[in-house]
């Protein structure tokens, strides 16, 4: 089934019983509102893109990059601090390392984009390569996406998910997609604010296994 948009998939509302979901304590359905961002036209044509005034004020401080070497030391305590933000309990430090290690340019299950005021980071996000079959074509995953709190509000996170969608793009894959908590409404103004479309469909998982 494909969405009026042109934009199918079959990820949806992510609610998942017995996970927390409140980033301030609650424990009630674990959910995620997802997003997708067609990436497959020329930029100006969405509303990812054309956003270039807003991204001009963090334009000339920030540069955003590929993670690679030594850089992934530092991005490491920035995982867990994403982690944290989504009451991750057991975060363990060699499990993080081997599980996104995996993710480092180049590579061919992702990457991992590093946003950077000098030589400190500020930010990032991890993306994933995967599939639709309703295409079918590939599309990327934007599993992950942080800003460090004093960098939040100038513009970072929105450079990183133009940079997600670039890499989208120069890839060749359909569509950009990702999630959030639904009581996340400070990231959801800013993905709405992008031209992203929020989906319809309702997703369900199984497990932990």
């Amino acid at each position: 089934m494909e969405r009026a948009s042109g934009i199918p998939s079959l990820r949806g509302d992510r609610c998942l019983p017995g996970r927390p979901n409140s980033l301030d304590g609650g424990t009630s359905r674990a959910c995620r509102v997802v997003y997708f961002a067609r990436v497959s036209v020329p930029a100006r044509e969405r509303g990812v893109a054309p956003r270039r005034a807003t991204v001009s004020a963090v334009a000339d401080k920030v540069r955003i990059e590929p993670i690679a070497g030594a850089q992934f030391e530092v991005l490491l305590p920035m995982i867990a601090a994403y982690q944290r933000f989504y009451q991750v309990s057991d975060i363990d430090e060699r499990r993080n390392r081997d599980f996104f290690a995996r993710f480092l340019a180049p590579s061919d299950e992702g990457l991992l984009l590093g946003a950077w005021e000098g030589e400190r980071l500020v930010g990032y996000a991890c993306l994933y390569w995967t599939f639709t079959s309703l295409v079918p074509a590939e599309i990327v995953l934007m599993n992950d996406l942080f800003v460090a709190e004093a960098a939040r509000g100038r513009g970072v996170g929105r450079a990183l998910i133009e940079a997600s969608a670039a890499t989208a793009r120069q890839r060749g894959a359909h569509h950009l997609e990702w999630v959030t908590a639904p009581d996340n409404h400070a990231a959801q103004r800013l993905y709405d604010s992008t031209g992203a479309l929020r989906s319809t469909w309702t997703a369900y998982e199984l497990g932990p296994l």
